[in-house]
């Protein structure tokens, strides 16, 4: 049991710790992060992209250590109680096991602070003298909001589903938008988390210079089919359907925390972040529509559990009526008329009606002698005969 612990744990911290690092060696490869001196607008919107983009990956590794260390099989919480034990303490016990794992994915996410804060110092800010301070800082709440994240997604397999989608499709998104940009000739420019300006030359695809209709269609889009389709398995297994309803906001949740934290006054940002600060909140209630949306549709089609057989139901007596003194005495009159057993030495007991074995010839000759005598009477006198004189 405490090699399996330490299994758990161990996995924990390494997987996190690997996914933080691919994660940012991706973004600082292909520019999305990049921790340059602020000069102007564009400089402060790189700033601000690189503060939620470490937020971002700081949850998301932490989530991912979690929830991959319990699909290996080693998060599985042990038994510390027994099987007869209390359901409370099975459940104490399972869920301090999670947590468990869930701390340990979150200080392996701590790798993240130092791989932030060592570039960082690169940057130039005019509102303080430490801008790694701050960048590590950004990761560090990163961590401890995917911590609060890695426990639902322990319980609800569904939300786990959930932010790892997201987290595949925001990162093709950053991909395709920095291939987009360089195609285009603008070069390696930092990406916008989950935004990718496809038409961003193009004056008619924006609302009053600041909602770009395109890239809030497609995070809304994204988020409902995202959180349709991971909670399609478990509402279909009936697997903690409550979980399945509420698991299309986690990964826009993940998102809308890390735009929040980055740019909380919404002063001083660029059009296409603004739109994308203002789109996020609306991309929680879209993931959780398309999850509300296929649980309920996947339980209405379901049949309905057959109702189980209760106990057979017993008729209950019913109170004969007392028989009437007139019925009572012709029972009695019937009885009586019957023949009483008649004692016999030579054999069992018989009844009245039926003759002995020892009297069956008497009974014979008697009855001879009255059939005799009745056809004598039937034949009349007969007359004396004559003597000769």
């Amino acid at each position: 049991m405490a090699v399996r612990g330490w299994g758990a744990i161990a996995s924990a911290i390494g997987i996190a710790a690997g996914a933080g690092a691919a994660q940012l060696g991706l973004g600082y490869g292909l520019g999305i992060v990049t921790w340059s001196p602020s000069v102007g607008l564009a400089g402060e919107a790189t700033w601000i992209a690189s503060l939620t983009w470490a937020t971002w990956i700081g949850a998301t590794s932490t989530v991912l250590g979690a929830v991959c260390a319990q699909a290996l099989g080693a998060g599985r919480a042990p038994s510390p109680v027994a099987e007869d034990a209390p359901s409370r303490a099975s459940a104490f016990a399972t869920a301090l096991w999670r947590t468990a794992v869930a701390l340990a994915a979150g200080v392996g996410a701590l790798v993240t602070v130092a791989l932030v804060a060592v570039p960082a110092r690169d940057a130039t800010r005019a509102d303080t003298f430490s801008p790694q301070t701050i960048a590590a800082g950004y990761a560090v709440v990163g961590v401890v909001v995917g911590l609060v994240i890695a426990v639902w997604a322990l319980v609800s397999r569904a939300g786990a589903t959930n932010v790892v989608a997201t987290l595949a499709w925001l990162w093709l998104i950053a991909v395709l938008a920095v291939v987009h940009g360089a195609l285009s000739g603008r070069g390696l420019t930092a990406a916008q988390l989950g935004v990718w300006e496809m038409t961003a030359d193009s004056e008619r695809f924006w609302f009053r210079n600041y909602f770009y209709w395109p890239g809030a269609a497609l995070a809304l889009g994204s988020a409902l089919v995202i959180g349709a389709l991971a909670a399609w398995p478990s509402a279909r297994r009936s697997e903690n359907r409550v979980g399945a309803a509420i698991s299309g906001g986690v990964g826009p949740l993940l998102v809308a925390a890390a735009y929040f934290l980055a740019a909380p006054r919404l002063a001083g940002i660029r059009g296409e972040q603004l739109s994308a600060h203002l789109m996020a909140p609306y991309a929680v209630i879209a993931g959780l529509a398309g999850s509300v949306l296929v649980t309920a549709l996947v339980q209405r089609a379901q049949p309905s559990p057959a109702p189980q057989p209760g106990p057979a139901a017993v008729a209950p007596e019913r109170d004969e009526p007392a028989p009437s003194p007139a019925a009572a005495q012709g029972d009695s009159a019937a009885r009586t008329d019957q023949p009483a057993p008649v004692y016999s030495p030579s054999g069992p007991a018989q009844s009245s009606g039926s003759p002995a074995r020892g009297t069956a010839s008497v009974t014979t000759a008697v009855r001879s002698t009255e059939a005799g005598t009745a056809e004598a009477a039937k034949a009349g006198p007969r007359r004396p005969a004559r003597r000769p004189h």
